[in-house]
């Protein structure tokens, strides 16, 4: 059965999927599909309004595709979306893979605030050695950055979803770049420990985007669930 692996980007859009797509359809010669959430990227958000939408929105994409045997992975509010297509347990979708995922609420571990920030101040946050990077263009708040705080609200996260995640029933594999001061790795501890059955692997020399920073280590850690 082929397989096919749909990649959903965060807040920083769909250009911080599009490096790691190449590297696992070149490595794995799976179908990988890496979409542009509606809203962001100057499109349309299509009348969705909130993350349980977007995840429906995209469970419709995979039944019109006729796709099975599909992992879901995504990165920062991917992650969020990639748990809630996780509940929404569509036979077409075989596991899911949340790698530093939002959108739940942790006491002792709260999400940073981005909605103020410019994005030189999130990828100080964001990543391992900033300093690696290309320098980022522009000062102010990314546009993908306010597409995403009209899907999740000003908090980023919904008080619902932690106790929901008690719900999943697919094989669910949390990764998580030690790094990330977006949301700490205790964060990521309890994203695991609230899905039955879920597995947690911590990524060393990587922050809040490993598909970005360390994208063969997070493909060797991918490939190592399987």
């Amino acid at each position: 059965m082929t397989q096919t692996y749909l990649l959903l980007h965060g807040g920083g859009g769909a250009a911080t999927m599009t490096t790691f797509a190449d590297l696992l359809a070149e490595r794995t010669g799976s179908q990988v599909l890496a979409p542009t959430h509606p809203g962001f990227g100057g499109t349309s958000r299509a009348g969705l309004t909130n993350v349980p939408d977007l995840a429906r929105h995209y469970i419709a994409m995979l039944d019109q595709l006729d796709l099975t045997n599909v992992t879901v992975l995504g990165n920062s509010f991917g992650g969020w979306l990639a748990a809630e297509i996780a509940l929404g347990a569509s036979p077409r979708v075989s596991s899911a893979v949340i790698v530093n995922g939002i959108g739940v609420e942790v006491a002792g571990h709260p999400m940073t605030d981005v909605s103020g920030m410019s994005v030189a101040e999130i990828r100080s946050f964001s990543f391992h050695d900033p300093s690696r990077l290309p320098a980022p263009t522009g000062g102010g708040p990314s546009p993908d950055v306010q597409a995403l705080i009209g899907y999740t609200g000003p908090s980023m996260s919904d008080p619902t979803l932690l106790e929901r995640l008690g719900d999943v029933r697919l094989p669910v594999h949390v990764l998580w770049g030690e790094s990330d001061r977006i949301v700490d790795p205790g964060y990521g501890k309890a994203y695991a420990a609230a899905i039955p059955s879920a597995t947690f692997t911590l990524l060393p020399r990587t922050g809040h985007l490993p598909q970005v920073e360390t994208p063969e280590d997070l493909l060797t850690a991918l490939l190592a669930l399987s």
